[in-house]
């Protein structure tokens, strides 16, 4: 093959190419994601031969095909070829969006006349191709802007002025402000289009509370039978989760509960008679996941708990495990949806050297078509009991075809259904799930716990994937008590939930977070000591709110912070500032254009045992700010007002004052809770 020519069939690269448009997922096989109002940037590498100008925009088209408003792109780095422009849509829908790349005559003239017309080089040609340039690009100009694009034009012509006088008439703002909204283009090179999911906001932003029906309102008392609580009962608990600024309840299985292998209390093997079991091992006699348990109540009763958790603003996420315990009905009816050992058992789930003996796995190679009819029927049975939020249990343990299938079929039909996945795994896996459809993902936020990590961790979360995979901070789950909290006591709880809420627009606790709950079953472990996932544990949460032993009035109120700072709704805006202590972390997130822009910047001790006095250093640019400036800052959560600039001092004491989260007050910024002190 000849040097420099292509494989057959390849298609010949245009004029001018358009390259690497991002984001793109998967290679535009899946669609990126936003929410109405979401901003995000468009990139392509664009360049052309020669040094005439190049010019880019993008084009994005709703979801009934009509594009958008114009939105020119700008080269991101001198020199670089690499292009980038902001865009937002504004509706709900599948959308599209693709780069547009073309020649700019009138620029490549401008950069010539500018040179050519001081220097008396070809004065009147280079003036009549500038005139011939603006009347062309006047006839695509509708209104005020083609009349002063044809003034320009005129008076390039006007040979009663001086040639540089005539040159300065096409240069002055009016006639580049008409030109930059309706250019001349020439050789227009357009890319492919690339998929866009546009849903509803609680995608993106929301704060969860994870509890367990059966714990509220329960009865345990030394030496008699243990008494579950039910929905009613549980349905006590929603003013007090409301009140503290929630907007998603989620729920762990609410099912029927097998006997064979049951888990006692602790994880034990020992079981008596009245252990309740884990409701993961989902399924007895009494039904499968289409039931609830008979402890709980009714299906009625379900309905009745979704009601009132609407009333109050709350949405329901229940939790959807597909695996099974030895009494679940797909045991015997469906016998080819479970892994056969060579004896012909069921092979229950095994982590050697752990065994699971109380569930089964699905074999989802065994019957695909069939596993996925059922799980669709599943979740389309509980959204008609109100359910439009899942919480999906070990999602990377099944196919990823298997997910593929269902989600789409859900899309289908009921798009503002959202799922998250609870898939703490490798990170090809994570980001596939999140690509492929879910909506939500948990992320390692839990394990991230220094500064370098947490730094590390948001910039790729924030930057790298924010297209795709939309995190969900939970500080805590059944499952995680992580070592930090077990050490760090009460401050530790208060500064893990300032930077879930802070740094991540959807966050989440599990109760007793708010009791800073930090028990765990032995040294080294993660688990709770006396986890409810064996057995019931009602809270007395009234004497814990007399004896202030909770942190529920912070989270309330980082909540309502959440709510009044669009910055901290959104992902992708954040930026971290440099301190001279590594046990202080200073970000920032904004939004917003400059006329009404947001910006809350966050400072945090991560040191949960000492005060920390450290000096931060802003990059007063990202703030919207030149470096000799210095601005009003309020702390939302105590209402002190500082002014800051470029270096601050700090002291953050644990316990008292563990992070500032400051909103910067601008001149047109309003005021909430209250008027700023000197």
């Amino acid at each position: 093959m000849p040097l420099g020519s292509s494989p057959p069939g390849t298609p010949a690269q245009p004029t001018i190419p358009v390259l690497d448009v991002g984001p793109a997922v998967h290679g535009g096989r899946q669609p990126a994601k936003a929410v109405p109002g979401e901003t995000f940037q468009v990139t392509a590498t664009v360049f052309r031969e020669g040094h005439d100008a190049v010019a880019a925009n993008v084009v994005l088209r709703d979801p009934g095909g009509r594009p958008g408003p114009w939105t020119p792109m700008r080269e991101l780095a001198p020199g670089t070829d690499r292009w980038g422009a902001d865009v937002t849509p504004d509706t709900e829908g599948r959308w599209t969006y693709a780069v547009e790349a073309w020649g700019d005559p009138v620029a490549t003239w401008r950069h010539h006349a500018q040179i050519k017309i001081p220097a008396g080089l070809d004065t009147d040609l280079v003036l009549e191709e500038g005139a011939r340039l603006h009347e062309r690009a006047a006839a695509g100009a509708p209104g005020a802007a083609r009349t002063v694009v044809l003034d320009a034009a005129r008076a390039l012509r006007d040979t009663a002025r001086s040639p540089a006088a005539r040159l300065a008439a096409a240069l002055i703002p009016e006639v580049k402000t008409a030109l930059d909204r309706h250019p001349l283009r020439e050789l227009v090179t357009s890319s492919e289009e690339l998929p866009l999911v546009v849903e509803r906001r609680r995608a993106l932003y929301g704060s969860w509370y994870e509890f367990f029906p059966r714990s509220e309102g329960a009865l345990v008392r030394p030496g008699a039978p243990p008494v579950s609580g039910t929905f009613r009962t549980a349905a006590a608990r929603l003013p007090a989760i409301a009140e503290m600024g929630f907007d998603v309840v989620y729920l762990p299985p609410i099912h029927p509960i097998g006997t064979t292998y049951r888990k006692g209390p602790d994880n034990s093997l020992s079981v008596g008679p009245h252990d309740v079991g884990v409701p993961w091992a989902i399924g007895s006699p009494e039904g499968g996941h289409d039931a609830v348990h008979p402890d709980l109540g009714t299906l009625e009763d379900f309905d009745a708990f979704v009601g009132e958790a609407g009333r109050l603003g709350l949405e329901v996420a229940l939790d959807f495990a597909l695996q099974c315990s030895p009494d679940h009905p797909w045991v015997e009816k469906h016998p080819e949806w479970f892994h056969h050992r060579a004896d012909g058992s069921i092979a229950y789930a095994e982590n050697p050297p752990k065994k699971y003996q109380d569930i089964y796995p699905l074999a989802f190679d065994q019957d695909l078509p069939g596993l996925v009819a059922e799980t669709v029927r599943l979740l389309r049975f509980w959204m008609g009991h109100g359910v439009r939020v899942f919480r999906v249990d070990n999602p990377h343990t099944k196919p990823v075809v298997f997910w593929e299938q269902v989600l789409a079929d859900i899309r289908a039909t009921d798009p503002d259904v959202i799922f998250l996945a609870e898939a703490f795994t490798r990170p090809a896996m994570m980001r596939t799930l999140a690509a492929i459809g879910f909506q939500q993902s948990y992320t390692y936020f839990t394990w991230r716990n220094s500064k370098d990590e947490l730094t590390d961790y948001l910039t790729e979360l924030s930057r790298e994937t924010a297209h795709f995979l939309r995190p969900n901070f939970f500080v805590n789950t059944p499952d995680i008590l992580h070592a930090y909290l077990q050490d760090g006591g009460r401050p530790a709880f208060e500064v893990r939930a300032v930077l879930a809420a802070t740094l991540s627009p959807t966050w989440g606790i599990y109760s007793g977070f708010e009791l800073c709950e930090n028990s765990a079953a032995r040294p080294g472990s993660e688990e709770y000591l006396h986890s409810e996932k064996y057995q019931l544990r009602p809270r007395d949460w009234e004497s814990a709110v007399r004896s202030d032993d909770t942190i529920a009035p912070l989270i309330t109120a980082l909540n309502r912070v959440r709510r009044a700072n669009p910055a901290l709704q959104q992902l992708r805006d954040l930026h971290f500032h440099p301190t001279d202590k590594e046990t202080v972390i200073a970000y920032s997130k904004s939004t917003g254009a400059a006329h009404d822009s947001n910006t809350v910047l966050v400072v945090a001790n991560l040191d949960p045992h000492h005060t920390q006095e450290a000096t931060v250093s802003l990059d007063m640019p990202q703030l919207g700010l030149d470096w000799h400036e210095t601005v009003p800052v309020r702390d939302e959560l105590t209402g002190d007002t500082y002014h800051w600039g470029r270096t601050n001092y700090v002291r953050l004491e644990p316990g008292r004052a563990p992070a500032h989260v400051f909103r910067v007050l601008r001149p047109s910024s309003p005021l909430i809770g209250g008027s700023p002190t000197p």
